[in-house]
């Protein structure tokens, strides 16, 4: 089957994308080529935060060049071989480009913030460097929707009265005060469909893709939009800040202890030396794919109960299992993964699973 296929290309490139950078890293220590760019770049400033910057830059575009035929592949090919893409190359360049931007301009300060607090307080930059992203984490939460979005999409009010009465009922029950509901041009890059609960405080918002909009009934958006709200109405998203809080802070001294005591597997003797900062990097991969599962297995559980409230707040399954069937129609996801797939890379559990679910309860009801 069509889904099966294209979810299986998917796992494989993501576990060769993985094992890719886990390899490049490694020999980019191991080889010395990492104290070699040190030192050239050291001929030309002895200023550490300039030699990060030009480090960082040198290796990003080096490590980007050699992995590019594969995220070309993964993110353009693959999409078109399936016809889920609505790009055209250069359409593809250009979002490319500006996520570039973007990323550097959020990323190369919070790098600056990192081995400021790393040549400052040593062994305890993971501390201040944990609430330093939990800050930054509030932060972006608040201006992605409102001016980090809109560089990517056209983000227009929702303007359908009816559906729009029938979101603010559901997010007046649950509690919430919701500033504001939008559309957005979701088909100028895919034909998958999508709709989310974004921001917090004063930037809280539903968006819509329009490619939802145009495909699904409003009794199907309406269960969708329920689904959203029980992650707020379950407090799921304060869950997850505080479950992130903790295991960044918890992760990052994991990682402070692990690249301290390996600095001299490679010949290094400071933490702050720019040339063993891959070594850092290299760990917080080989954690990431250890902390995975466990992440994916609590969002799971969040996204059951979200599908609880979901049918028991609009009486409408029905209209949900039509809803999530289409949903995964739309966006080619395999309806019945391999057990040990859907463990370690699914978020969400499988539709198949989500509607037995749904089922279940319906049958209790009954």
């Amino acid at each position: 089957m069509k889904e099966k296929q294209y979810n299986k290309e998917k796992i494989v490139l993501d576990i060769t994308d993985t094992i890719l950078n886990l390899l490049l890293l490694f020999l980019f220590i191991l080889t010395g080529l990492s104290k070699s760019t040190v030192h050239f770049i050291e001929q030309y400033t002895n200023n550490s935060y300039y030699i990060l910057l030009l480090f960082v830059i040198i290796t990003g575009i080096g490590f980007s060049i050699i992995t590019f035929p594969l995220d070309f592949y993964s993110s353009y090919l693959l999409e078109h071989k399936y016809k889920l893409s609505n790009q055209t190359l250069g359409k593809w360049v250009i979002e490319k480009a500006k996520m570039l931007l973007v990323g550097s301009v959020i990323g190369l300060p919070i790098l600056l913030l990192f081995y400021y607090l790393l040549a400052t307080f040593g062994s305890l930059w993971w501390l201040l460097f944990g609430i330093g992203m939990f800050i930054i984490s509030v932060v972006l939460s608040q201006i992605i929707p409102v001016f980090i979005m809109p560089l990517f999409y056209k983000i227009e009010p929702f303007e359908d009265a009816e559906l729009t009465e029938r979101i603010n009922k559901l997010a007046k029950d649950a509690g919430l005060n919701l500033k504001a509901i939008f559309k957005f041009d979701m088909s100028k890059n895919t034909k998958k469909a999508n709709a989310a609960f974004t921001g917090i405080g004063k930037t809280k918002r539903i968006i819509l893709g329009d490619t939802l909009l145009q495909n699904f009934d409003k009794d199907e958006i309406e269960t969708v939009i329920a689904h959203e709200m029980g992650h707020y109405k379950i407090k799921h998203i304060v869950k997850n800040m505080i479950f992130g809080t903790i295991t960044s802070f918890g992760i990052f001294y994991i990682l402070s202890v692990l690249y301290s005591h390996s600095l001299n597997w490679f010949g290094f003797s400071a933490i702050t030396d720019i040339g063993a900062l891959p070594i850092l990097a290299l760990w917080g991969m080989l954690i990431n794919i250890i902390e995975s599962p466990l992440s994916n297995y609590i969002s799971r559980k969040y996204e059951y109960q979200a599908d609880t409230y979901a049918v028991e707040q609009t009486n409408k399954h029905t209209q949900f299992i039509t809803a999530l069937n289409k949903l995964n129609e739309q966006n080619l996801g395999d309806k019945d993964p391999h057990p040990f797939i859907e463990w370690y890379y699914y978020s969400h559990p499988s539709i198949k699973r989500r509607i037995e679910n749904i089922e279940r309860l319906m049958h209790k009801k009954s």
